[in-house]
């Protein structure tokens, strides 16, 4: 395919030179997959041996139950992966990655974990960020867990609300989620989260107007 420099910015390459990513066997036989909001890139129960690198948009990873309960696990947008413990495993998927609007990715076959060929030089280099890219993935699992572990809704939402603030670096920001992706990624009701949020900003906690939040001073909580 052919490389583009915006290729050479995104954190799965960095540290290749550009003359290198020509060589690569990844990009070489990746494959462009373009789909609308709300459409599928990967289905629960396929298997799948490329990962998928989202150029454009904004992925969500999806795990349904038995009786069609949804619960956000994860999100990937431009620059991010998805899906390469699969590829990297061979288990089939146990979540499903849809697009939460509409989306540019590349499915790219990694080489294998055993060894790197010597003709392909920025192979070593590839598999050394996606390792890194996949600690950070573990990293913001554990973040996920720690709000999941909170007891109510009000407290899921005030310890994600926080984070997301700190990361902010401040009290004012904005969340990649709507209404129902925020219940989904917390696993609440929409309608008992929506009431906390109310209380929330009725007891002077917080202010918002649809994604956008800003965190007032700390309260009795």
């Amino acid at each position: 395919m052919e490389i583009s420099p915006v290729l050479t910015t995104l954190p799965l390459f960095r540290g290749i030179p550009a003359e290198d990513l020509s060589g690569l066997p990844a990009l070489a036989d990746a494959r462009e997959r373009r789909c609308r909001k709300g459409e599928l890139l990967l289905r629960r129960g396929e298997k799948t041996a490329r990962l998928g690198l989202v150029l454009s948009g904004t992925v969500h990873i999806v795990r349904e139950d038995f009786w069609g309960g949804r619960e956000i696990v994860g999100l990937a947008g431009a620059g991010d992966v998805f899906a390469e413990a699969y590829a990297l495993s061979g288990e089939p998927l146990e979540v499903s990655v849809l697009a939460a609007s509409d989306v540019t990715a590349l499915l790219l076959a990694p080489p294998p974990l055993s060894a790197t060929r010597a003709e392909a030089p920025g192979e070593s280099r590839f598999m050394a960020n996606l390792l890194s890219l996949l600690a950070q993935k573990n990293l913001q699992l554990t973040r996920k867990m720690r709000h999941m572990a909170r007891r109510t809704t009000r407290e899921k939402l005030l310890s994600y609300l926080s984070a997301q603030a700190l990361l902010a670096g401040g009290p004012e920001f904005d969340i990649p989620l709507d209404r129902q992706q925020l219940a989904d990624f917390l696993a609440v009701d929409r309608s008992a989260m929506s009431a906390a949020l109310g209380k929330l900003r009725t007891e002077g906690v917080l202010e918002f107007r649809k994604n956008h939040f800003r965190l007032l001073e700390r309260k009795e909580l």
